[in-house]
């Protein structure tokens, strides 16, 4: 009786003894290494950002934010019977004017194409005190939401909705907005990560580095890491006064719209695991194209002509008329909230 007794209480106390030990170890790292994992996540990666050149033919716009700054973008309108209208997300750091060779191949094959830069981000305002990373933020989403709110107050917009197309930070930022408004109807993404799933293996990647405690290492579940890291992220935030939304939980209000998911087999930045999870997040009429040999934002350089027809032939299947292409509308007065030349 006694060793029964024994044995419960043995039995009853583990939980609490591990619950103990998780608690002790959290405080532990966030004394020792929260600070690092804090740095390390703000370090800019040396991405090779593309700039594109003014297209005389296209229009150039000016669109305000909800909080009063003014954002820069430029509309690329088909010549032939319009089929479909496109908003496009640029990736870090890149101008608007980059996204034609993502996009040219739409726009001849009868796609309007509207692409726009985020807040500090090519000639779009700053918003002073702000400094931008890869991380999408609570910011980008504003913009893009914008961006959206412009597309729809066209006179030229096309009523039946638009399709998305974003590259990296962009396609993120670009599916948070389209998560609560259906006007989007499909999307393709390329590059595409979102903070958490690639944050949690990083993590580990980090600990390894500053910590020799292997053994440890092995025992933490990733969701433990999670904790860690958001309270990271905690700490981040108030330091750079944003918001680092979770794109994982919008994924899922995108349902049943139809998402291409584009990703390089040998992305350095953003692991194939990392997108595969990601993907997880998104369901039903939803396709993963791993891109064989591709580095991050590298897939359209390294098989062009086999990703433009993809995208091309997703829009086609998921956007565009089904009949024969509506004709393209009277665009007599550029509709703009404050307009400029491209050539000027």
């Amino acid at each position: 009786m006694v060793l029964f007794w024994l044995g419960l209480t043995i039995l009853c106390s583990l939980p609490v003894v591990i619950a103990a030990g998780l608690a002790i170890n959290y405080l532990y790292l966030r004394r020792n290494y929260l600070h690092l994992m804090a740095r390390i996540f703000q370090e800019k990666p040396l991405f090779v950002i593309p700039r594109g050149q003014p297209v005389p033919e296209a229009e150039d716009v000016r669109f305000p934010t909800t909080d009063g700054l003014s954002l820069c973008g430029c509309y690329l309108a088909t010549s032939r019977p319009r089929r479909g209208v496109i908003l496009f997300g640029l990736e870090f750091g890149s101008n608007r004017w980059s996204c034609r060779s993502y996009v040219e191949h739409l726009v001849e094959a009868g796609f309007d194409v509207f692409a726009f830069e985020s807040r500090n981000q090519g000639d779009s305002d700053a918003l002073p005190g702000y400094d931008p990373l890869q991380w999408i933020t609570d910011y980008e989403v504003r913009d893009a939401r914008a961006a959206l709110a412009y597309l729809k107050s066209r006179p030229d917009a096309d009523p039946r909705g638009a399709g998305f197309f974003g590259i990296s930070k962009g396609a993120g930022a670009g599916l948070f907005a389209a998560a609560d408004d259906p006007y989007l109807r499909c999307f393709v993404t390329d590059g595409m990560f979102a903070t958490y799933t690639t944050l949690v293996p990083y993590m580990r990647q980090w600990f390894r580095i500053y910590n020799d405690q292997y053994a440890i290492q092995g025992l933490l579940p990733s969701w433990y890491y999670g904790v860690v890291g958001l309270a990271g992220l905690r700490l981040i935030e108030r330091e750079r006064r944003c918001h680092f939304p979770h794109l994982e939980r919008a994924l899922a209000k995108l349902a049943p719209r139809p998402l291409l998911m584009i990703h390089g087999e040998f992305d350095n930045y953003i692991r194939r695991e990392m997108a595969e999870t990601l993907f997880g997040y998104a369901r039903t009429a939803k396709e993963f194209w791993l891109v064989t040999g591709a580095k991050h934002n590298q897939a359209l350089h390294l098989c062009g002509d086999e990703y433009r027809q993809r995208v091309l032939t997703f829009f086609e299947q998921h956007l565009a008329d089904k009949a024969v292409g509506t004709p393209a509308p009277v665009r007599k007065q550029r509709h703009v909230l404050s307009t400029l030349r491209a050539n000027s």
